[in-house]
């Protein structure tokens, strides 16, 4: 008699071929609700092909075959080039195809909602491969500052084309760009960068310059141009720095190593050299660290769309898993603990949604002249710290629940194959890259005296006024906050207070505003009526069943 020693039984199936967009309601609802313009087939398109099998199988291949610096070519030339696997590629190509970077800078109104939504559906896909995109639409509108250099490379920064090629960008069909800010021994404090420029003349391009430092964070080394902070006789200034000169020359950029990193591991990060590499001005000198936190303005809303877009695709797991997995005698979604974790991270994920969105809102009309009250820009100055503070703090807790509900199934990684675990390791770059908890709280407060806040925040919160006592009680609290600073009532030590309540006030508002009633309602008696510090603790009388039933994600949807 044969025995049968292993049979595969009780385990889920891959989550693959589900459409990330139509099958999002949340998403679909607060995308149509800031951009009732929207372009319903196209995003049907970009959710088919996000959650399409073949787009999990490069997402696995570029993270499990990392990025490989060659330094040197057999010759002995230095060559300084980093080679990826080919999924990263397409994975490139998809996203530049999709305008994920430069291109909303001149398409339009819409045009940086359109990309928000594309950015956060392909994070669900794969987001590593997203720094050189997110720092290419960063940095596209600060060439404005340098016209030559702008009229030269804004076409390949635009363009829809992927350009794999090592050469200079006159021969490239598209263009990325980096930034290169930070330094071993400053860190987030830029100021005490010591990278010099020294003048070199002047060209096409302007005032040029010799740069020579380092750069002990340098991210996506393989882009065609970086961005860089380095010190003149007028202070730290920002350069546009190419990897190839004007004469056909490598600029003398050099890769000392790779980062090893917990995550993020499709994306080359770095530390670099400069031996007199040939650099151009752009703006005025000295000014470069106003220029640095514009830019970083920009790669924050991307920090809180990818963490977003993370959330989502950790509540979808979870939910797929928990759909199939059987255990004392129920599946775990009929488990009414396991209700309540779900019930509860579907919240989360549709909060955090709702928040990233109108952040990307607020950035669309104010850059393109859609403002006239300057409403909209001083609510960009004020949420861009909040959201990125409050949803991707969210974010690394929200990954470790979602996890535990794929058990120890959810901790392996099997060569990629576990998207959970990849996952969790990239939730806390979100939170840590352009600015962790603190300096985004530092920057609120700098925010609150840019205008009359509590007033624009009274304005945001008028459609969900007297909806729910909690909701009005934490709001009166927020408006005292904003309305003593810098007076005494919110001092430095409790400026995350003051960011995390904020963000929560918000959030409820425009859940009211395009989510459902019981997401409302259960928005407002967990976190602000109940404060709960843990997933899976909604209080008695949320309605579990509609907050799990409007989170499904079904394959094919």
């Amino acid at each position: 008699m044969s025995i049968i020693t292993h049979e595969v039984l009780n385990q889920s199936t891959p989550l693959v071929g589900a459409n990330l967009y139509t099958g999002n309601r949340a998403l679909c609802d607060a995308l149509r609700f800031n951009h009732p313009a929207v372009d319903e087939a196209r995003f049907a398109a970009i959710g088919a092909e996000m959650g399409s099998a073949a787009m999990q199988q490069h997402a696995r291949l570029a993270n499990t075959f990392q990025p490989q610096l060659r330094s040197h070519d057999r010759f002995g030339h230095r060559i300084d080039e980093v080679e990826f696997h080919p999924s990263y590629h397409a994975l490139m190509a998809s996203a530049m195809r999709l305008g994920l970077h430069g291109t909303p800078w001149t398409a339009g109104p819409g045009g940086h909602l359109d990309r928000a939504a594309a950015f956060m559906l392909f994070t669900e896909a794969e987001p590593s491969i997203l720094c050189p995109i997110s720092m290419t639409y960063a940095v596209t509108p600060a060439l404005r500052a340098n016209a030559a250099i702008t009229a030269d490379w804004g076409p390949g920064l635009a363009s829809a084309r992927y350009d794999e090629r090592v050469l200079p960008f006159g021969q490239k069909a598209g263009l990325t760009m980096g930034m290169g800010m930070t330094e071993k021994q400053g860190g987030s404090d830029v100021r005490a960068n010591t990278t010099r420029a020294e003048p070199d003349g002047q060209d096409a391009w302007g005032r040029r310059y010799r740069v020579t430092g380092h750069k002990w964070f340098f991210s996506a080394p393989m882009c065609d141009a970086f961005l860089v902070l380095a010190q003149t006789g007028s202070g730290l200034s920002c350069l546009f720095l190419p990897r190839w000169r004007p004469d056909g020359t490598l600029n003398a950029l050099h890769i000392q190593r790779l980062k090893h990193k917990l995550g993020n591991h499709a994306n080359a990060s770095s530390e670099v050299e400069f031996h007199g590499a040939e650099a151009w001005l752009v703006g005025d000198e000295g000014r470069g660290v106003p220029q640095i936190l514009a830019m970083g303005a920009i790669t924050r809303l991307d920090c809180a769309l990818g963490t977003a877009g993370l959330m989502r695709q950790a509540l979808s797991l979870a939910l797929h898993h928990t759909a199939q997995r059987q255990a004392f005698g129920k599946r775990l979604i009929e488990q009414p603990m396991m209700r309540n974790v779900l019930a509860d991270l579907a919240l989360e994920s549709e909060a955090a949604t709702a928040l990233a969105l109108r952040l990307a809102r607020a950035v669309d009309r104010s850059e393109n002249g859609q403002d006239p009250s300057g409403h909209e820009a001083l609510i960009r100055r004020v949420l861009t710290p909040i959201a990125k503070f409050w949803v991707c703090k969210r974010g690394s807790a929200f990954a470790q629940e979602a996890m535990e509900c794929l058990g120890g199934n959810g901790y392996v990684e099997e060569a990629g194959e576990g998207v959970m675990a990849r996952i969790y390791r990239e939730m806390p770059l979100n939170s840590i890259w352009e600015g962790a908890g603190n300096i985004m709280a530092l920057d609120l407060l700098r925010a609150l005296r840019t205008g009359p806040v509590a007033d624009a925040l009274a304005h945001e919160m008028a459609p969900a006024q007297g909806a729910h006592p909690a909701l009005d009680a934490m709001l009166a609290r927020v408006l005292h906050g904003l309305d003593c600073y810098p007076g005494g009532a919110t001092d430095e030590a409790q400026a995350r207070r003051l960011a995390r309540d904020t963000a929560l006030v918000l959030q409820a508002a425009l859940l009211r505003q395009h989510a459902t009633d019981a997401v409302f309602a259960a928005f407002c008696a967990s976190r602000l009526d109940d404060r709960s510090d843990v997933f899976g603790a909604l209080p008695a009388g949320c309605d579990l069943t509609a907050l799990i039933d409007r989170a499904q994600l079904q394959p094919g949807a």
